[in-house]
């Protein structure tokens, strides 16, 4: 399989695929998602089940009227029984992915982790990947968490890897490179992540998450900066030529996440990991590209989770 190194590459090879995901979206009244809603349908990579709330209906039924074969309309009173609608949608098997549009955040995700009708397997962990087209990287740049989990543990760092590693797969990357992410090259009892670090390069060593490269702890420039490394006399696989980062809470991973978008002039896109299908969660300051490129991750993905890994 070919290596996908831009986004762009990424909407060819699931148009060529053919396959059009059934995309349940939350409440689609704001612009970007019908932005996003109307570039999908004319690239001819989704469907869309649009789960509208008592007080919005006028966008949709006009996306409807525009796509009438690939857009359904699903009424509910108020945007929280819209997702819990939406999530039933999912996982009842009559949508692949769930999208986030205009409803809060906690108000989606109170649906998607509700017990027994939600989407997070029992014992499952929710977590969150992104991927950067940067553009003085030469190639994707895959990261978590910025979004989910604030302190990971180790069975959470474990977690994390195993569902950003099947992604790298999905992308072409057969033997992920993984920066372990701290401020420094030493292990420290006083940053307990560091730890972990050392117990997740003896499972990966051990082929706990298959064929990778993990290494750590080492900062972001040394990850992706092999002229960094060269002059602190570090040499592995990982060094200069990372493919994912982890980082040790969630500050540092959306503290990445917002600098890349603003001072790095980066596309980007994201999603829940973890649950039984994608979900899509955008950033509400994420542009109408990122979402786009988001829904794009989590239809390529399709049915990518923890149960399948």
């Amino acid at each position: 399989m070919e290596l996908l190194r831009t986004l762009s590459q990424v909407v060819n090879r699931l148009r060529s695929s053919c396959i059009r995901r059934r995309v349940a979206v939350v409440c689609p009244n704001d612009p970007h998602t019908e932005y996003v809603i109307i570039r999908s349908l004319r690239e001819e990579i989704a469907e869309f089940l649009l789960v509208i709330d008592s007080a919005h209906k006028d966008m949709a039924y006009q996306l409807r009227g525009a796509s009438p074969d690939f857009v359904r309309i699903y009424e509910a009173s108020t945007p929280d029984e819209a997702a819990a609608l939406a999530v039933e949608l999912v996982r009842t098997g009559e949508a692949d992915i769930l999208m986030k549009g205009l409803i809060n955040t906690d108000n989606l995700l109170r649906a998607v982790l509700k017990k027994e009708v939600g989407l997070l397997p029992p014992g499952g962990v929710l977590s969150h990947v992104a991927v950067a087209q940067v553009p003085l990287y030469h190639k994707l740049l895959l990261f978590s968490d910025a979004a989910v989990i604030p302190r990971p543990t180790l069975e959470q760092f474990r977690a994390m890897i195993s569902c950003d590693v099947a992604l790298c797969r999905e992308l072409g990357n057969e033997q992920p490179r993984i920066a372990l992410i701290h401020c420094s090259e030493k292990v420290n009892e006083k940053f307990p992540h560091t730890l972990s670090y050392v117990h997740l390069k003896e499972e990966a060593l051990q082929g706990r998450f298959g064929k990778v490269f993990i290494d750590g702890p080492m900062d972001a420039k040394t990850a992706c900066d092999r002229h960094s490394g060269e002059i602190k006399g570090l040499s592995s696989p990982v060094v200069g030529n990372a493919d994912v980062l982890i980082f040790p809470n969630i500050e540092a991973g959306n503290t990445f996440y917002k600098t890349l978008s603003l001072f790095g002039d980066a596309n980007m896109a994201g999603m829940l990991t973890g649950t039984i299908a994608p979900v899509v969660v955008p950033s509400r300051s994420d542009s109408g590209n990122s979402k786009f490129y988001s829904l794009v991750l989590a239809c390529l993905a399709g049915n990518l989770n923890q149960d399948t890994l």
